[in-house]
């Protein structure tokens, strides 16, 4: 596929050449996921509703592709000989930066918050990834690991921070857009802004007239905020079930991506992500972890953003423990 053409932001961090180039160094396994409209769900929902499902995959979760552009580019220019990885996890980036060191044979130190899903740990664990538990929250446990890389002469990469996350991202938006029936409006989950940012970067170019929104957990909307006011914003903690999605800390590289790309982020709460996982299983016979399901919950609790529309969502991730799936879906 070429470059859509023109360009609307030419000089834009996320460049679209590369995500062209993401598509050809990302390990299969996480390409060409699922895309369906699920006409329940759509019906309950008011909507034509295609889903993007990104948890058919080792990880369950979309980040194998950011975190295997990311290693896989590095390896391939030398920038990886001899160093050792370092980055922080609420779980899922985690996994995949394990998934793609494990690939490449590079050694890898993550930390993470001593509140950490525990089932995304041990996977961590089980993919090779050497473990830190520090910190009350993801960000605490960020801060540790960068001064840990910058202690020990590790390479530290932070999902948000590093471009090719976001450009690994935006491999869904090429493959969701592609085919004669484009969504008129995204619901795309944010957390540190590699997702949003990634599809909305090559949405808008290649369907200048989609409307990209994204969602946030109304307990940790530092950047929902931070985008909104022009100004960082550090709240001094979050509060939500939604762990993939949890930032207290805004990256400001991540907040200046969303300019001219992002038309606006709704916030839901707990509760609404909730009764959206409950639909979603209900409906699609789908688990989604509470970040996987946000773009539903957006889309039933602020209807009119999307009713009667083409809409598109990406289910994200789906790791949830035994107990969760009890608590929130039995």
């Amino acid at each position: 596929m070429k470059n859509p053409v023109p360009d609307p932001l030419p000089s834009h961090r996320l460049r679209l050449e590369n995500v062209l180039r993401a598509a050809t160094f990302i390990d299969p396994v996480f390409l060409n996921s699922p895309k369906f409209n699920c006409e329940p769900l759509s019906e309950a929902l008011g909507c034509a509703l295609t889903l993007k499902l990104e948890t058919a995959n080792p990880i369950r979760s979309f980040k194998g592709r950011g975190a295997g552009y990311l290693v896989a580019s590095r390896a391939a220019d030398g920038r990886l000989k001899g160093r050792r990885l370092v980055g922080a996890s609420a779980g899922n980036w985690g996994q995949a930066l394990a998934y793609a060191c494990r690939s490449h044979g590079i050694p890898l130190t993550l930390f993470a918050a001593t509140t950490a899903n525990p089932l995304k740990v041990a996977r961590m664990k089980a993919l090779g990834a050497e473990m830190v538990l520090t910190g009350h929250d993801f960000d605490a446990a960020k801060q540790a690991g960068e001064a840990h890389a910058r202690a020990t002469g590790g390479l530290w990469v932070a999902d948000g921070l590093d471009p090719e996350a976001a450009e690994g991202a935006a491999t869904i938006a090429l493959e969701l857009l592609a085919g004669p029936d484009k969504p008129d409006v995204l619901a795309i989950p944010l957390g540190n802004g590699a997702l949003l940012t990634g599809i909305a970067r090559w949405a808008k170019a290649a369907h200048p007239g989609i409307e990209v929104i994204g969602v946030q957990a109304s307990g940790a909307d530092a950047m929902e905020k931070s985008w909104r006011t022009g100004t960082l914003l550090f709240p001094p903690s979050v509060s939500t079930i939604a762990d993939g999605i949890g930032v207290r800390v805004p990256i400001k590289e991540a907040v200046d991506d969303m300019s001219g790309i992002v038309d606006d982020v709704l916030l839901v709460e707990d509760a609404d992500i909730i009764s959206a996982m409950r639909l979603l299983f209900r409906t699609a016979g789908l688990l989604a972890e509470p970040s996987g399901a946000a773009g539903i919950a957006a889309i039933q609790t602020h209807p009119n953003p999307f009713r009667g529309r083409r809409v598109a969502t990406v289910i994200c991730g789906s790791n949830l423990t035994e107990e969760q799936v009890k608590a929130w879906l039995g």
